[in-house]
C-alpha cells in the first residue's frame, strides 16, 4: 500500500516539508479523523487489502485524500460489492459505518476460513470518504459547495421539493446542484471513474452508500428519485427485499423507492444506474442507506444547537449502537452478492415479481 506512504514524513525530508507534513497530519487528526482512522487499519491490513489514492481534493494548502479500498477477487467475472460513504460531509456517521465494517472484515480475515473462500469469489470495493473536502469543513457541500447528490447529469420528471430537490440559485443555499452539463464534480468524477472501472462486464453488483439525516426509521432506498414509475429491474430489487427479509424477518428498515419520499434533480444512482444497466450488462442495483436521525434528536433534543447534532449521534453509547447494527445488512449483501446465481431471478419468474413490486411500491401512488 505504497499510496499510504506520501503522507508520512521522512528524515530524508527537508526541513520546511516536514513541518508542513505534520501540520498536515494534525489538521487532519483534528478534523478528519476518519480518514487517520483508515489510514491505520490499512497499514495494518492484511496483503489481501488494497488500497490507493484515486483524488487528491485541494483544500488550501492541505491535500486531502479520496481512497478507494480493494479486497477479494481480481477476476473480472464475479460479483460486486461497492460501498461509499461521506458523501455529504455533515454526515460523518456514513463514513464511520463503513469503517467499521471494514474494521471488522480486516479482523475476520485472520481466522475466518468461511470469509476467506467466500473473498475468492467477489469482489468488494470502499470509498469510505468521497467527500473529504466537505467533511474537513463540516459542511454539507464539497468545497465548491456544490451537493454531490444533486450533482449528476438528470433531470427530474415531475416537480421535485423545493430546494431540496436540488436548485442553482446559489451556492451559498444547500442542495445547489453545479452545473452537471459541464462536468460533475471531482469528487463524482473520481466515483464516475471507479464505477466504469469495476462494474461492466459482472454477472451482478450492488453499491450500498450510507447517509443520515432524514425520518424516524433507517430506510434503504433505491432508485428512481428522479421519477415516481419503476426501474427496469425492479423484479431484482423485489427479489433482494425478499430474500433479506426471509434471512431477517425481525429487521427494522424500511425497503422502498426513494420517490416514496421526494423528487430530486442530479440522482448520483439515478445516474449510475442507467449508465450501468443501459449496456444490458449483468444487473446493477444501488441502494442508499438513510439513517433515521431524528430519532436521536428526539432523544437528545439539544442535539440541535450544534450543527453536527442533526445528522449524528452524539451520545456514545448511540453511537456505537448504530455502528453496530448496519452490519448485518451489510454482510448480507456480501453474501447476497456472491450467491446471486442463488436468488436473482429467472426470466419466467421476472413478470411475477414485477407485477409484485408494481403492487407493493407503486400501485397506491396512481
Amino acid at each position: 500500500m505504497t499510496e499510504l506512504r506520501d503522507l508520512t514524513p521522512h528524515a530524508a525530508i527537508p526541513l520546511e516539508q516536514s513541518t508542513r507534513d505534520r501540520r498536515q497530519r494534525r489538521l487532519l487528526r483534528d478534523y478528519l479523523p476518519e480518514i487517520v482512522s483508515l489510514e491505520r487499519m490499512l497499514a495494518e491490513a492484511p496483503e489481501l487489502v488494497k488500497a490507493r489514492v484515486i483524488e487528491r481534493v485541494a483544500l488550501k494548502d492541505v491535500p486531502l485524500p479520496l481512497y478507494r479500498v480493494d479486497i477479494g477477487s481480481e477476476a473480472d467475472d464475479v460479483p460486486v460489492l461497492l460501498l461509499v460513504g461521506g458523501v455529504h460531509g455533515l454526515e460523518r456517521i456514513g463514513a464511520q459505518v463503513i469503517l467499521a465494517w471494514l474494521q471488522s472484515l480486516i479482523n475476520r480475515l485472520t481466522w475466518d476460513r468461511e470469509m476467506q473462500d467466500l473473498l475468492s469469489r467477489i469482489r468488494i470495493t470502499l470509498l469510505p470518504v468521497l467527500n473529504p473536502g466537505g467533511m474537513f469543513l463540516n459542511q454539507r457541500s464539497n468545497p465548491n459547495g456544490v451537493d454531490l447528490m444533486r450533482n449528476a447529469p438528470i433531470e427530474a420528471q415531475g416537480t421535485s421539493t423545493f430546494l431540496l430537490g436540488g436548485q442553482r440559485v446559489s451556492r451559498r443555499l444547500p442542495w445547489y446542484t453545479g452545473t452537471p452539463e459541464n462536468g460533475m464534480e471531482p469528487e463524482n468524477r473520481a466515483l464516475e471513474a471507479v464505477i466504469r472501472d469495476l462494474l461492466p462486464g459482472r454477472p451482478f453488483s450492488v453499491a450500498l452508500d450510507c447517509h443520515s439525516g432524514f425520518g424516524w426509521q433507517d430506510q434503504i432506498w433505491f432508485p428512481y428519485a428522479y421519477r415516481r414509475r419503476p426501474m427496469r429491474r425492479i423484479a431484482s430489487v423485489m427479489a433482494l427485499k425478499l430474500l433479506w427479509e426471509q434471512a431477517y424477518p425481525n429487521h427494522t428498515y424500511a425497503f422502498e423507492p426513494q420517490s416514496r419520499h421526494y423528487l430530486t434533480h442530479g440522482d448520483l444512482w439515478d445516474y449510475f444506474y442507467k449508465q450501468v444497466n443501459r449496456k444490458g450488462e449483468g444487473a446493477f442495483i444501488p441502494l442508499t442507506l438513510e439513517m433515521g436521525s431524528w430519532r436521536w434528536i428526539r432523544k437528545r433534543p439539544r442535539q440541535l444547537l450544534r450543527l453536527e447534532g442533526l445528522f449524528n449521534p452524539m451520545v456514545p453509547h448511540r453511537h456505537q449502537r448504530v455502528l453496530r447494527s448496519h452490519l448485518s445488512f451489510i454482510d448480507f449483501l456480501m453474501r447476497a452478492a456472491a450467491n446471486h446465481e442463488n436468488w436473482l431471478p429467472a426470466e419466467d419468474q421476472e413478470p411475477m415479481l414485477r407485477e409484485a413490486a408494481i403492487m407493493h411500491w407503486y400501485r397506491e401512488q396512481g
